[in-house]
């Protein structure tokens, strides 16, 4: 019994700093992606899942990262670049890593999911992966820099209390604005034409994080550590985080109804 308490002790500990856009936020994504699946992609994934969800399995990789068993997959969530990168670098930086990250994992998750020798098993839990680290790409944090920490060590106070860049995009923004993860699926979700989730659906894994990496690097030059932000911070940067969030579940569904075709 005291080895299962362990984990679970970490866990209540540990930062919402861990968790990318926070559970809702992962959830909204899982949404978002469950009402653009094809039908024959909706079949597949409820012959994988059974009676769960994209929605709410969209946060499993965080919750079982701090079990010993699965700590090997903490780099799964994101992928470090240097700074000052142009497009043409930073899908060469992407492709030369060698080392597990989120979008060589993404990669492997994928090819796993129509491999005819996995598992039911392992193909669920490849399912899994595959939701939560299309979520966690479109976090600009998620596209950080190494020495920081993804912006976990940039500390800034956000109205009045402290925290940390990392966190408040992973979390405090979507907490501020008090919808629930139905809420922010359905608002979202009504905002975009068919044609742009068809542009959308089109682009690679490379373009998401490269998206997210220019998102991200702006961040870095207008937050830096020991910034005071105020009441004006929400409203400056909620478009991003929306468009972030509802072009993750978009894109989520993509990769599925390829996968799946």
């Amino acid at each position: 019994m005291r080895k299962r308490i362990l984990p679970l002790f970490l866990l209540l500990l540990s930062p919402l700093t861990l968790w990318a856009w926070g559970a809702d936020g992962h959830r909204a994504v899982g949404k978002i992606a469950e009402q653009h699946l094809s039908r024959h992609a909706r079949q597949e994934v409820q012959r994988l899942l059974g009676t769960e969800t994209l929605t709410m399995v969209s946060t499993w990789p965080d919750e079982i990262r701090f079990y010993p068993e699965f700590k090997e997959t903490a780099p799964w969530h994101y992928v470090n670049t240097p700074s000052g990168l142009t497009h043409d670098q930073y899908v060469q930086q992407l492709n030369a890593q060698t080392l597990p990250n989120a979008y060589n994992i993404l990669e492997a998750k994928l090819k796993e999911l129509k491999d005819p020798a996995k598992t039911q098993a392992e193909k669920v839990a490849a399912l899994k992966f595959v939701v939560h680290i299309v979520g966690d790409v479109h976090q600009p944090l998620h596209a950080g820099h190494a020495e920081d920490k993804g912006g976990n060590d940039i500390k800034v106070q956000y109205r009045g209390k402290e925290t940390n860049l990392h966190s408040l995009w992973d979390s405090g923004l979507i907490d501020y604005q008090g919808l629930t993860y139905t809420e922010m699926a359905t608002q979202y979700d009504q905002r975009l034409h068919k044609r742009d989730v068809k542009a959308l659906q089109k682009s690679a894994p490379e373009q998401w994080l490269w998206e997210s990496y220019q998102a991200c690097e702006r961040l870095y030059k207008e937050t830096p550590t020991g910034s005071d932000l105020n009441y004006t911070y929400y409203p400056q940067h909620a478009e991003l985080m929306r468009q972030r969030i509802v072009e993750a579940g978009i894109r989520l569904a993509g990769v599925l109804n390829e996968t799946f075709k």
